[in-house]
């Protein structure tokens, strides 16, 4: 009898020894995260596949499942351009989602069309700058910040140029605004050239004879360079002629495309939607719903 019950404890002591490790074991597996949902696709009949970004992790592709199920308590916090806490399941081919947790969740930024289409190249932009698992803190906060003042009714073009402009720096392609990149001499007040394969600017001298350099106006060169100097608070109130607005736009469209080595979608999205905006206007004011300019899929 004496012998079972000494059997029967070490068995009880097996047991809670093996628990206690398997508990050991799934907290391991567990992780927090902080993130922005940079975009997501959907998987199988239920599921999503999300890309997010972490000041600590970087970009992350995250397995959420179910959450196309009516009954799912995850999804509302998962939506594009929401700032998430997660805890994360590591999995053997991919992390799973287990629990979500709005911390702010941007929602003007998918009830207005207009913005939205801003926040999604914000978002596309970060996506594309960025690899797995690689941490930048201040492209982060870049974002966050970025995506905050489209959501509380900043203007979207200046608050997205000044984001264009600070992104390309801290990704290690600041453009040289202030002095010729051939010859170091501080540019003058006139019109100087960009030279996208020499990284920055031209005085007159060596534009003229660069062959890929374009001239860029005295304006322009002014605004890129506040921009790049700047903080928001003084950006902020920044207003532009529509020449000016869109050469700006040109000019940092095209070295992030010469950069990056490929064209981005929503640009293109924006163009598109401009121009259905500035049709209804023309039109009388006529019901936009964006319909006809909308993605074939989340950028």
């Amino acid at each position: 009898m004496r012998g079972r019950l000494q059997a029967a404890s070490l068995d009880l002591r097996s047991w809670r020894a093996e628990d206690v490790d398997l508990q050991t074991e799934r907290r391991q597996r567990l992780y927090r995260l902080s993130a922005v949902v940079l975009k997501r696709r959907e998987l199988g009949e239920a599921d999503r596949l999300l890309t997010v970004f972490s000041p600590d992790r970087g970009k992350l592709t995250l397995l959420a499942k179910g959450v196309r199920k009516p009954a799912s308590r995850k999804a509302g916090h998962i939506e594009p351009f929401t700032y998430t806490s997660f805890l994360v399941a590591r999995g053997r081919s991919m992390d799973l989602v287990t629990q979500a947790e709005t911390i702010a969740p941007h929602r003007r930024l998918r009830e207005d069309l207009w913005r939205s289409a801003w926040a999604y190249y914000a978002c596309e932009l970060a996506d594309a700058f960025t690899q797995d698992g690689d941490p930048n803190a201040p492209l982060f906060d870049l974002l966050l910040e970025t995506l905050g003042r489209l959501d509380g009714g900043a203007d979207p073009a200046p608050a997205v140029r000044f984001y264009e402009l600070h992104v390309l720096g801290l990704v290690g392609y600041q453009p040289q605004l202030f002095r010729c990149v051939r010859c170091d001499s501080v540019l003058q007040p006139e019109v100087n050239y960009l030279s996208l394969e020499l990284g920055g600017c031209l005085c007159p001298k060596h534009g003229t004879a660069h062959p890929e350099s374009v001239a860029l106006q005295l304006t322009t060169l002014k605004v890129l360079r506040y921009l790049q100097t700047r903080d928001w608070a003084q950006v902020a109130g920044i207003h532009l002629s529509p020449g000016t607005a869109r050469q700006v736009e040109a000019v940092l469209g095209s070295t992030i495309v010469y950069h990056l080595e490929r064209s981005l979608r929503s640009p293109a999205y924006i163009e598109r939607l401009r121009l259905a905006l500035a049709g209804a206007a023309e039109a009388g004011g006529a019901p936009f719903t964006g319909q006809e300019a909308e993605p074939d899929a989340d950028p």
